[in-house]
C-alpha cells in the first residue's frame, strides 16, 4: 500500500493553503511604510504577494567581465565601485554616474534623475549591473542599468546564483522584496494544490508549491520559465472556468428560443441585399442561424477586419426574429455608428417587410414614445440604438437577440442589462477590431467565434505613409489635393481639447511613443486648419463629448459633403462609412495602439479611388515608435497587426479595458503561451461538460480558486 501524509501533517497543509487568503500584515516584516508600500502595488494578501511574480531576472551565474562584455548586447556585470559623482549640469536634472571596475577594465553607468543613488552606492562596494552596453569617450557604458548593491567584495561570491528582480515602489526595495517573499514561502508556501492531479500530469506542471518556490527563487532560468508557466496556466484555466460557470449562472432558468431559420421573411431579405455573401459570411451566418434555431441560448462572437460584410451577416440573424415573431435589439457604442446602422440595414429590412425604429439619447421625446409604445406591444421588430436601449422606459414585448456591435466598448453590466430585457434571449456580439486567436480564447472563453477575413468589395485600397511633424506640408498638400478633386478628407487628433489629461488615450508604454510633447487636441487643430493650414476649405468637428444631436448633425454635413474636411478624435474609428472621403492625417500616431490605427485608416479608400493616410510621429527611423508605425507602411492585414500589437502591449491594453472594466492577466503571455491558452480553453471546456457549476467534491478547491481570483464576474451578476 502507497503511504498518506499523518493527519497532523495535512492539517497543517490545509491551514498554510488557508493562509494565502490572510492580510499580507501578518508576515515578517510587512509593517508601516513597507505595508503601505505593498497595498499601493494591489498586494493586500498573502496570495497577492506570491503572484507577484519577477518580472525579470539576474543570472549571475553567467557574468561578464568588463572587457569582453559586447558593445550593443545585454550583459550581467560584477565590479567594484571607484568612483561615484553626482552632476548637475542644468536646474533639475541630476546625473549620477558609477565608475565600476573589475580586472579587466573601467565601466561608467549613468542614472538620470535619480541622485539618491550617489548616497546608496559607495566606493569599494561590489554592486552587480545589467543592462546594454554602449561605447562611449573611451569606456564601456551602461545608461540606466538595473543594479544592485552586493556587498563588500568578500560577499560576492554568494550572488552566483539567479536573482528576481520584483516589481517594487516607493517604501519597499528590491532586496527587501525577496526578504518578504522569502518569508512568507517559509511560513505558508508549502501550500496544497488545487490543480487536478490530472490535468498537471497531462501538460507537465509542477506543483504549486514548487512553481512558487521556483518562480520567486529558482534554481535556474529555466526552473524560472517552467514555473511561471504552471502560474499561468493556473490564471488562464481560472479566467476559462470563471467564464464559463458566469456563464451557467446567467442561463440557468431560462428558456432558450428556438428560432426559426428558414422563413420568408429571410429569403426576402437575402434577395434584397444589394450583393450576394460570400462564403464566408455565408459560413458565419450559418453558424448564427445554427446556433439560433438550436435548443441553447446562443452565446457568438462575430470578428470581423474593416469592410468584411458583418452588418450583412447580422441582418441575416435580425431575419430569423421576423420569421420567428419575435424582436432583435441592436445597441451600438456611439450615436453616429446606431444611425448608420439604421440608413445602411433600414431600407433592407424595409424591403423584407420587417419593421424597424432607431433610439438614441437625441430621438425627440415624441417620436421616442411612439416607439416604446409599438415595442412593448410587439409592432416593431428590429430597435437599432445606444445604451438609450436600456432605458428602464423601453419594453421589449418578446426580445429573442440581442446584437451588440463592438461589444468590448461596453461594460459587462450594460451587455448583461441588454440581455435581459428579453427572457433566454440569444447574444451576437460583433467587432471590426481584430483580436489575436489567442486573446479571443482566453478573454472570450465562454463565446463562440465566427471570423470574415476577406473583404467582399476591397475598394480601391489605402496607402500609408509615416511622416515627421517637419514634413507634414506633404499630407497637408494631400489633403488640399483630394478635396480640390472632390473628395474628402479627415484629421485625427488624440485630444478632444487643451485641457484634456489623454487618460481616455490608448495605453501605448513610453518606449512606444516618440515623446513625452503634449498631443494635439482636435479643439485647437481645427482653428489652426482654418486659420492658416486649409484656408477656403470647409471643416468641422467631431468629438466623443459632443450632444447627441451635434454629432448627427457634423456626421450628416460631412456624408454629404457639405463639410470638406473633418477633424475627429477615435469616434469615427468603427462602423463610419464616406466612401467620398480618400485622405486622411493622424496627428501623434505612436499615441494610438496599432488596432486603433488600422479601424481608423480603414475610414478611406472604401469607394472607387484609392485612399491615402499619412501617420505623423516625431521619432527618429529605427526607433521602436517609428518601427512600429512602419509595419502598417507594409501590411494592411488586420489581424497580422493584432498580433503585432499584442506583442507590444497587455491584452487588457489592445482591447481598451481601462473603458470597459475588464481584466488584464498579471502572469500569462499572450503570445508567448499560445499553447497554454489551447490547452486551458479545451480543459476548462471538458470539466464545465462534466460539472458545470464545479459541485463535484474533487472540484471544490477548484471552485473556490476560481472565485478568488476572477469572484468579480460573479459579483455582478449576483448584484443584477
Amino acid at each position: 500500500m502507497g503511504s498518506r501524509p499523518a493527519l497532523p501533517s495535512a492539517a497543517e497543509r490545509v491551514q498554510r493553503t488557508c493562509a494565502l487568503s490572510d492580510s499580507v500584515s501578518r508576515l515578517r516584516y510587512v509593517r508601516g511604510a513597507r505595508g503601505e508600500a505593498l497595498d499601493r502595488l494591489g498586494i493586500e494578501r498573502v496570495r497577492d504577494l506570491l503572484l507577484h511574480v519577477p518580472h525579470r531576472y539576474l543570472d549571475f551565474t553567467h557574468v561578464t567581465k568588463v572587457a569582453f562584455a559586447d558593445v550593443g548586447e545585454d550583459a550581467t556585470i560584477v565590479a567594484t565601485v571607484d568612483k561615484v559623482n553626482l552632476k548637475r549640469p542644468r536646474p533639475r536634472m541630476q546625473i549620477v554616474e558609477l565608475y565600476v571596475m573589475d580586472d579587466t577594465g573601467v565601466l561608467v553607468a549613468t542614472f538620470f534623475r535619480q541622485p539618491w543613488i550617489a548616497e546608496q552606492v559607495k566606493p569599494g562596494d561590489m554592486v552587480a549591473l545589467s543592462g546594454k552596453v554602449t561605447f562611449a569617450y573611451g569606456f564601456r557604458q551602461m545608461k540606466a542599468p538595473f543594479y544592485e548593491v552586493l556587498g563588500s567584495p568578500g560577499e560576492a561570491s554568494s550572488y552566483a546564483r539567479v536573482l528576481p528582480v520584483h516589481s517594487v515602489g516607493e517604501g519597499v526595495t528590491a532586496p527587501w522584496m525577496r526578504r518578504i517573499v522569502s518569508a512568507a514561502l517559509a511560513d505558508v508556501g508549502d501550500v496544497a494544490d488545487w490543480l487536478p492531479a490530472r490535468l498537471a500530469a497531462s501538460h507537465g506542471l509542477m506543483t504549486l508549491a514548487r512553481a512558487l518556490r521556483e518562480v520567486h527563487f529558482p534554481s535556474s532560468l529555466a526552473a524560472a520559465e517552467r514555473a511561471r508557466r504552471r502560474l499561468a496556466y493556473d490564471e488562464l484555466l481560472c479566467l476559462q472556468l470563471a467564464l464559463l460557470t458566469r456563464r451557467d449562472l446567467e442561463l440557468s432558468d431560462v428558456e432558450p428560443v428556438a428560432h426559426v431559420t428558414s422563413g420568408p421573411h429571410l429569403e426576402a431579405l437575402l434577395d434584397a441585399l444589394p450583393f450576394s455573401l460570400t462564403d464566408e459570411q455565408r459560413l458565419a451566418a450559418d453558424q448564427i442561424l445554427a446556433d439560433m434555431a438550436a435548443p441553447r441560448v446562443m452565446n457568438r462572437l462575430l470578428l470581423g477586419d474593416v469592410g468584411t460584410g458583418k452588418t450583412a451577416v447580422a441582418a441575416v440573424a435580425l431575419a430569423a426574429c421576423a420569421d420567428t415573431g419575435t424582436q432583435a435589439a441592436v445597441m451600438a457604442p456611439t450615436s453616429v455608428l446606431a444611425r448608420q446602422y439604421a440608413e445602411k440595414l433600414g431600407p433592407v429590412l424595409d424591403a423584407a417587410h420587417i419593421s424597424w425604429a432607431l433610439v438614441t439619447g437625441s430621438t425627440p421625446e415624441g417620436e421616442r414614445a411612439a416607439t416604446e409604445r409599438a415595442v412593448a406591444e410587439g409592432a416593431l421588430t428590429v430597435v437599432f440604438g445606444t445604451t438609450a436601449l436600456l432605458s428602464g422606459s423601453l419594453e421589449f414585448s418578446a426580445l429573442s437577440l440581442a446584437v451588440i456591435d463592438e461589444q468590448h466598448r461596453f461594460g459587462v453590466d450594460q451587455r448583461a442589462a441588454l440581455r435581459r430585457k428579453g427572457e433566454g434571449a440569444d447574444l451576437l456580439a460583433m467587432t471590426a477590431t481584430p483580436i489575436p486567436r489567442t486573446l479571443a480564447l482566453s478573454l472570450y472563453g465562454d463565446v463562440d467565434i465566427s471570423r470574415i477575413r476577406r473583404r467582399p468589395r476591397p475598394g480601391a485600397g489605402v496607402s500609408t505613409k509615416v511622416v515627421p511633424p517637419e514634413n507634414l506640408d506633404l499630407a497637408w498638400g494631400a489633403v488640399r489635393d483630394a478635396v480640390a478633386a472632390g473628395h474628402q478628407a479627415y484629421v485625427i487628433c488624440p485630444l478632444v481639447d487643451e485641457a484634456d489629461d489623454g487618460a481616455d488615450l490608448d495605453d501605448v508604454p513610453e518606449p512606444l511613443r516618440s515623446s513625452a510633447a503634449r498631443p494635439h487636441a482636435a479643439s485647437s487643430t481645427i482653428e489652426e486648419l482654418r486659420r492658416s493650414v486649409l484656408p477656403g476649405i470647409t471643416c468641422g468637428l467631431l468629438t466623443g463629448r459632443m450632444p447627441a444631436a451635434e454629432k448627427d448633425l457634423a456626421m450628416e454635413r460631412f456624408r454629404s459633403g457639405k463639410t470638406q474636411v473633418l477633424v475627429a478624435t477615435t469616434v469615427v474609428e468603427v462602423g463610419v462609412d464616406v466612401p467620398n472621403a480618400t485622405a486622411m492625417v493622424v496627428l501623434d500616431a505612436d499615441r494610438f495602439g496599432l488596432a486603433t490605427l488600422h479601424q481608423l485608416r480603414g475610414r478611406v479608400g472604401r469607394g472607387d479611388d484609392a485612399g491615402v493616410v499619412f501617420l505623423s510621429c516625431a521619432a527618429r527611423r529605427g526607433s521602436r515608435a517609428r518601427d512600429r508605425l512602419a509595419a502598417l507602411e507594409a501590411t494592411s492585414d488586420g489581424f497580422e497587426l493584432a498580433e503585432l500589437d499584442l506583442r507590444l502591449r497587455r491584452e487588457g491594453e489592445v482591447l481598451g479595458y481601462r473603458q470597459s472594466g475588464g481584466v488584464t492577466l498579471r502572469i500569462s503571455d499572450l503570445d508567448a503561451d499560445r499553447d497554454l491558452v489551447e490547452a486551458a480553453h479545451v480543459d476548462a471546456r471538458e470539466l464545465a461538460a462534466e460539472d458545470g457549476r464545479l459541485r463535484m467534491p474533487e472540484h471544490r478547491p477548484m471552485a473556490l480558486e476560481v472565485r478568488d481570483r476572477f469572484g468579480a464576474y460573479f459579483e455582478e451578476l449576483e448584484r443584477a
